[in-house]
């Protein structure tokens, strides 16, 4: 596959201004913020919903606005001041993950779509986030969700058109957010022209048959028959993904084609699809025996098989390198490596962030939390999720009364933190919609936006049945002080004042505790009361005092 490609070294991160300092520099005085309505205590910045402008922020993250050449001031397009996509460290952003077809419909045929995002992108800016990351939008047959991809360069017309694309990147940016896009190496859809025009981009078998024992990610062998050709093809997800030979150096060279592609338009960087798939063993060699249970779970753990040769091969640095060397040492790149943290390093060494599995996969109970952190903190570039369009939304996943907890974890953590769309309403999985193989629909239920016609997201009828979550709409949710929304909000604030460092602390029974420089983080994942870690002043927090238990599901911010 040629040489491994370094990334070009990078300017040191600068430091993040602190939301606490008062524009004369003089420090601000915080008071608590806690889950209440009644305790919600300080001014609150209005946001949200469609056609509200958000207001400019006081945190010296945005303190620049973007103008023609040589411009220092304002420059307003369409009403807005642009803004400059926030200078924040890499490892400390904040990605808001949207799956376009649940987000905002904005022509009534049931699908949400580009434009429409750009009319919610007030919504993403008022919770303070500082990217988006779409998950696939481009012509697919919709088999896998979208991860079936027909063609890397166009938009499927269900969600718009490339001029859709690009006045979405344009906006995002003009509120502030850098923008990821969802790309699948592994893997294409059987109806992209690849598979017909270059059938030696795939894997084929040499056999009148399956070439090994492989198992498919969803169950089943690995390996189907083309009905065109009569030869045998690798599908490590669906029969109709046949996986793409990257030991074929004409397909990195495509691949890395498609990243500048969009990169040229002004992507920022993108979220790499299950990129521990795209290198198996050369020789193609059966998967041994396993020796017991999977180290994380798999829907196929039943076929009694180690994926040892099936992904991951041992040159995999290779072709992370060639990705890394196409995108080029500005675009953000962050890795789906369906692997325990310890086997990261060949792609952390040319990535800025691979998903901390263990964590979205530990029972909630407090040392198994703690054992996940401790491995994933490790390798210092982790991107931490609680949940996403493939696994069970939080109140589902953790439990209702944990949910306000889980979130205060997710954002506190050292490294970078995806929030799925909807979390920060409180949404908890829909009903299943029966589009989806896998049973997955009921974490992509639509977002509910207000009280309008199907919660605001479409004038039509829906793609899949609209839930709305036990706090009501973000229209509901917007002026309430004790939402969830409101919650989400002020822990994405407070997290620009955090320090690096991490320190995993001793804790009661059934308490997590970690401190962050001067900030001690600490949630009660047991049945019953504890005692919080010493502290002097709550930032965050779901009890009244310093001093009082930290109840069940209890989760506090504090300085000590």
């Amino acid at each position: 596959m040629g040489a491994a490609l370094q990334p070009a070294a990078r300017a040191p991160p600068r430091d993040l201004p602190l939301l606490g300092r008062a524009r004369d520099g003089r420090p601000r005085r915080h008071r608590v913020r806690r889950a209440g309505r009644e305790h919600q205590l300080g001014r609150r910045r209005a946001h949200a919903g469609r056609g509200q402008r958000p207001r400019a922020r006081g945190d010296g993250r945005d303190h620049e606005r973007a103008g023609p050449p040589g411009h220092r001031g304002p420059d307003r397009v369409g009403g807005r001041v642009r803004r400059r996509p926030r200078a924040c460290a890499r490892l400390t952003l904040v990605v808001y993950q949207i799956y376009p077809r649940s987000f905002q419909d904005s022509d009534g045929d049931g699908d949400g779509d580009l434009r429409g995002i750009v009319e919610r992108l007030d919504h993403i800016a008022g919770l303070g986030a500082d990217a988006i990351w779409l998950s696939p939008f481009y012509p697919s047959p919709l088999v896998d969700g979208g991860y079936d991809v027909a063609d890397y360069r166009d938009v499927d017309p269900r969600f718009g058109t490339l001029q859709d694309a690009a006045a979405l990147i344009a906006a995002a940016h003009e509120h502030g957010l850098k923008v990821l896009f969802d790309v699948v190496p592994c893997h294409t859809s059987i109806e992209h022209p690849w598979f017909r025009e270059h059938p030696d981009w795939y894997v084929w078998s040499d056999r009148d048959g399956p070439q090994n024992n492989w198992r498919a990610t969803f169950g089943g062998p690995a390996w189907s028959r083309d009905p065109v050709s009569g030869r045998w093809y690798l599908h490590s997800f669906y029969p109709e993904q046949p996986d793409l030979n990257w030991r074929n150096p004409e397909v990195p060279r495509a691949f890395g084609d498609v990243l500048r592609f969009w990169l040229d338009r002004g992507v920022d960087g993108f979220r790499i699809d299950a990129l521990d798939r795209i290198l198996k063993d050369p020789e193609l060699r059966d998967d041994p025996p396993a020796d017991g249970p999977p180290p994380l779970p798999e829907a196929y753990m039943d076929a009694g098989l180690q994926s040892r040769n099936s992904r991951n091969a041992p040159d995999i640095g290779t072709a992370i390198a060639q990705i890394r060397g196409a995108a080029g040492p500005g675009a953000l790149l962050v890795g789906e490596v369906y692997l325990l943290s310890d086997r990261l390093a060949p792609y952390v060494e040319h990535l800025d962030a691979c998903f901390s599995f263990e964590l979205l996969h530990a029972p909630w109970e407090a040392d198994k939390v703690r054992a996940a952190i401790a491995a994933a903190t490790t390798s210092g570039k982790a991107a931490w999720v609680l949940s996403n369009h493939d696994f069970a939304r939080l109140p589902d996943r953790v439990g209702p009364r944990n949910v306000r907890a889980a979130a205060l974890l997710l954002l506190t953590l050292p490294g970078m933190a995806f929030v799925y769309q909807g979390d920060e309403l409180g949404m908890a999985d829909g009903p299943d919609g029966g589009h989806d193989r896998a049973g997955r629909d009921r974490h992509r239920t639509p977002m509910p936006w207000d009280g309008a016609a199907n919660a605001g997201f479409t004038s039509g009828t829906p793609w899949l049945d609209i839930a709305i979550p036990p706090g009501g709409t973000a229209a509901q949710q917007e002026h309430d002080p004790g939402s969830m929304l409101a919650w989400y909000r002020e822990l994405i604030a407070l997290r620009r004042q955090i320090e690096g460092g991490f320190e995993l602390l001793d804790a009661a029974p059934g308490v997590v505790a970690f401190r962050r420089g001067k900030h001690v983080v600490a949630l009660n994942l047991g049945d019953s009361p504890q005692p919080p870690p010493p502290v002097r002043d709550l930032l965050l927090a779901t009890l009244e005092s310093s001093a009082a238990a930290l109840p069940p599901g209890g989760a506090m911010l504090a300085t000590d």
